[in-house]
């Protein structure tokens, strides 16, 4: 299964956007974990904003960084402590959180975790 970004590196799997149009499916079945890894796909990706899963193996973290755009993780399985502007929050299963524009922010997998991330470009 390839990465759904454009790295070169999901040999031409990554999904059209046509792909998922109209059809009813489930972000689980979607994106297997990797051992000791981190792994995306894209699902949506226009100039308003973009959907990617991704799932983390336990251990697995993000360092802080910004972007410049809203964005919203939606936990879909395992826990994952995410800190945003210096404030840290568990997401888990069917909780979501709201990461500002421009403030910085991180996260760890505690167990190995499965989201979605809605960036909301303008």
């Amino acid at each position: 299964m390839g990465c759904g970004c454009e790295c070169g590196n999901c040999g031409g799997e990554a999904p059209k956007e046509n792909d998922f149009a109209g059809k009813v499916f489930s972000p689980i079945e979607l994106l297997d974990y990797q051992e000791g890894g981190i792994v995306s796909r894209s699902i949506l990706d226009g100039e308003g904003g973009s959907v990617t899963l991704f799932t983390f193996d336990a251990g697995q973290s993000l360092s802080e960084h910004k972007a410049p755009y809203d964005a919203l993780v939606a936990g879909l399985e395992g826990e994952a402590e995410f800190t945003v502007g210096g404030i840290s929050r568990k997401v888990l299963p069917g909780s979501m959180l709201v990461m500002p524009a421009d403030v910085p922010h991180s996260m760890k997998a505690e167990k190995r975790f499965r989201m979605m991330l809605v960036m909301i470009r303008e």
